[in-house]
């Protein structure tokens, strides 16, 4: 039985951020994600077929990427966000039986599942903006560079809550003691 395409989309997500940060092992990966999400090995090989096709098209994709967002470097972007950029690129400009708007919409789900609203935010406004220059429209650099300017603030702000929490788990911990 095939996987809803919803969940084929998350899959090679996964696969493509865990390339991307941990150089992991594709049979690790593979008996990991049978695993953790129930899926047939068949499933997986596909999945793989299209990381494999992603990772082809990388450089590429990422120059696709860097090319609309003018007003800071490609390797500033999150890990999370730039492999989602990256699958929303290569499905928005390459594979032609996805419709654009679908490949929009999509990563902005995967952004707002693994990363955060400003990341949808901002993963919208990047791939808008590659469907535009796609068309021959002109690129929008004022709204890209506010919605990584959101992106960080959300990040900054998270991990101010992180510093908080963990100054008051702490602080807790020490009047126990006393």
């Amino acid at each position: 039985m095939a996987i809803p395409q919803v969940k084929f989309r998350e899959i090679v997500f996964q696969l493509l951020y865990s390339f991307d940060t941990g150089h992991a092992e594709e049979e690790d990966l593979t008996q990991l994600l049978m695993k953790e999400l129930a899926v047939t090995k068949n499933t997986l090989r596909q999945a793989h077929d299209k990381v494999h096709q992603i990772q082809a098209l990388k450089n590429e994709l990422d120059k696709s990427i860097a090319g609309v967002s003018q007003s800071y470097g490609f390797e500033r972007i999150q890990s999370v966000e730039r492999n989602i950029l990256r699958l929303g690129t290569y499905e928005l400009l390459y594979d032609k039986a996805i419709p654009a708007k679908v490949a929009i919409v999509e990563a902005m789900r995967l952004a707002r599942k693994f990363g955060s609203p400003e990341s949808a935010s901002f993963v919208n406004a990047i791939l808008d903006n590659l469907y535009k220059t796609s068309l021959g429209e002109p690129v929008s650099s004022p709204i890209i560079k506010q919605r990584f300017e959101e992106l960080e603030e959300g990040d900054r702000l998270s991990n101010l809550g992180n510093e908080i929490r963990t100054q008051e788990s702490k602080d807790h911990g020490t009047s126990e003691i006393s």
